[in-house]
């Protein structure tokens, strides 16, 4: 491949983005003043009404709005940000790499671009009810587990949510570091580079950390803002640059050979959807802004306009992996080249201006998903310091303490240079065990024979969940995971199958892996509903609260009981209801008098 960047150029580039973005989150945090013409660029972030629910003045340099920047985004905010957050350097390869194998093609990129699009569309239909659910004061979805259930199932969430949010970063610190040795034409296979890509990776988390510290969620809006616009400006120019290259040129013919509509395209499709949902809806930084947003509209707008700039994006890097195989399919089929480094090899006629170009794209992309990671991890495990009455000195210094502790293992793992594809892959189907039993407790009214579920039926419903993926392992005979590119064993015995080295065409295809994804969430949800049912008939009442009732803040308790608060709700609108008949009734007695 014809990449020449020097080191020094790489490191050059990468240090003068991430420094540009640091200044922009400094800038938002504050410390450059608050005058109109900052806000008005947007790059300070206020909330949407100066005074509280209770009356109290609201204050932007609390932890709680540190956090949360509750209130504050805009439609066009949370659009941009959703947007930045959620692709990240991941993208020059998944989906590019369905894109150029010739049996998935058309099919498995548009599932692709669904799956990723698709998150935002649930936040746009369930982000009001857990926004309602929870209140206004809630940071995540680990907030809609300790109100709707309890404390059992909020640790189920943040555990979900961490590991998911955690792998999520290491694939992203991967990606990035892969990318830099690429471009610089260094071997990302020859385990005498691992210093370098290291260094990558150490150098985003370290900077992304710094300037979260600073600014917190409300510095991360505000870089996903600029981190958005750059990707918007530079893949545009990328595109006409790379399509107009004659170099690039195919006919009509020749696009044919890689414009396929497959069965395995369909099964990687379905595999895709189910899988990227289940985490996704784990992803509390897509969550985080449901509180960020200025209200309702605004969030539903945001996400709205982000799901399509998503699917745009995942259709565009799909496409240029389409038109790379298209351009050389001899070498793809017999892997002289290699599908997931597809998008690269469209640009390396293009010389080295474009390739620094490139650098600087998958920079953006890089940071604006491990800063919004991060502020997601803190927000999940800071927020309860915060109810306890920490004070905001310290709930900040344990929030960036915290950060640390975080980033050390994900560099680490990064440096191990597993699959992007398969990491990801083990995070979806580790939240699939769990996704209805947690969402099913938007059901707070038993529907007939169906359940509201309790606690306890969630546990084991996530439990079910995770038993099926040690059945189905055990069922075709699985007994160990092992790289279908090196050869490497990754896993014994049968906690393996979690990793899903079931196809050597690629991480996702087969049949099997896709019965795997269909089976796993539905197991978990029958299951959930299933022994909720028996919970009730055994415990009565009791079973409809949450398991550790001592275990919650005295300030939380109050929301646990669900059928107590919609009895209260009841007995309001039947007050309400006599009121309106007496005042009714006296207006009758008036008008007769007075008749009379």
């Amino acid at each position: 491949m014809g990449y020449d960047v020097s080191t020094g150029a790489a490191y050059a580039v990468l240090y003068t983005v991430l420094s540009l973005f640091t200044v922009v989150a400094i800038v938002s945090a504050g410390y450059c003043g608050k005058g109109q013409l900052l806000k008005k660029l947007g790059c300070i972030l206020l909330p949407k009404s100066t005074v509280g629910e209770d009356g109290e003045e609201v204050h932007t340099d609390t932890a709680d709005f540190f956090l949360a920047a509750r209130n504050s985004a805009s439609a066009k905010t949370i659009a941009l940000s959703f947007f930045a957050s959620s692709m990240g350097a991941w993208v020059v390869y998944a989906p590019t790499e369905l894109g150029a194998n010739p049996e998935l093609s058309w099919i498995a990129v548009i599932g692709y671009a669904v799956a990723s699009a698709s998150p935002a569309v649930l936040v746009f239909f369930m982000g009001p009810s857990i926004r309602k659910i929870t209140g206004e004061k809630a940071f995540s979805t680990t907030d809609f587990g300790l109100v709707r259930y309890g404390r059992l199932i909020q640790l189920c969430i943040a555990i979900m949510s961490v590991f998911y949010m955690f792998i999520y970063m290491v694939a992203e610190l991967t990606a990035i570091s892969n990318i830099f040795g690429l471009v610089c034409n260094i071997d990302t296979f020859d385990s005498t580079t691992i210093r370098y890509t290291t260094s990558i990776a150490v150098s985003v988390a370290v900077f992304t950390w710094f300037y979260t510290s600073i600014a917190g969620l409300p510095g991360s809006l505000v870089t996903d803002k600029f981190q958005a616009w750059v990707m918007f400006l530079l893949i545009f120019i990328l595109l006409l640059v790379a399509c107009t290259n004659p170099a690039n040129q195919l006919t009509r013919e020749e696009f044919a050979v890689a414009s396929n509509w497959t069965a395995d395209g369909g099964m990687a499709a379905v595999t895709l959807i189910i899988a990227v949902n289940c985490a996704e809806i784990f992803n509390q930084a897509t969550w985080q802004r449901v509180w960020a947003a200025k209200d309702v509209p605004a969030m539903r707008k945001g996400f709205a306009w982000g799901s399509f700039s998503v699917f745009l994006l995942m259709m565009f890097f799909g496409i240029m992996g389409m038109i790379s195989f298209a351009l050389d399919p001899e070498n793809y089929l017999v892997f002289n080249k290699f599908y997931y480094l597809a998008f690269f090899d469209l640009l390396a006629p293009l010389s080295q201006f474009w390739h620094i170009v490139v650098l600087i794209v998958c920079t953006a992309l890089a940071a604006s998903t491990v800063d919004s990671v991060q502020t997601a991890i803190a927000s999940v495990v800071s927020s309860d310091f915060i109810r306890y009455g920490v004070p905001d000195k310290w709930a900040t210094l344990i929030t960036r303490v915290l950060l640390v502790v975080i980033n050390i293992p994900a560099v680490i793992m990064s440096s191990k240079r597993f699959d992007v594809l398969g990491l990801f892959l083990v995070a979806d189907l580790v939240c699939a065990t769990a996704v209805l039993p947690v969402f099913f407790g938007l059901i707070t009214k038993d529907i007939g024979f169906i359940p509201a579920p309790t606690e306890l039926g969630a546990f084991l419903g996530i439990w079910s969940g995770i038993g099926s993926v040690l059945i189905n392992g055990k069922v075709i005979g699985f007994t160990q995971a092992v790289n279908p590119i090196t050869g490497q064993v990754i896993a014994t015995g049968p906690w393996s199958y979690f990793w899903l080295t079931n196809s050597y065409q690629c991480a996702l295809c087969g049949s099997t892996t896709m019965v795997t994804f269909i089976i796993t969430p539905l197991v978990a949800g029958f299951f959930t509903l299933v022994f909720s049912k028996i919970d009730i008939m055994l415990r009565g009442e009791r079973a409809r609260k949450p398991i550790f009732l001592m275990a919650q803040p005295e300030e939380e308790a109050k929301n646990y009981n669900l059928v107590a608060k919609d009895e209260q709700e009841l007995v309001e609108e039947d007050n309400e209801k006599e009121e309106i008949t007496k005042e009714e009734d006296n207006s009758l007695e008036k008008a007769t008098i007075e008749v009379a």
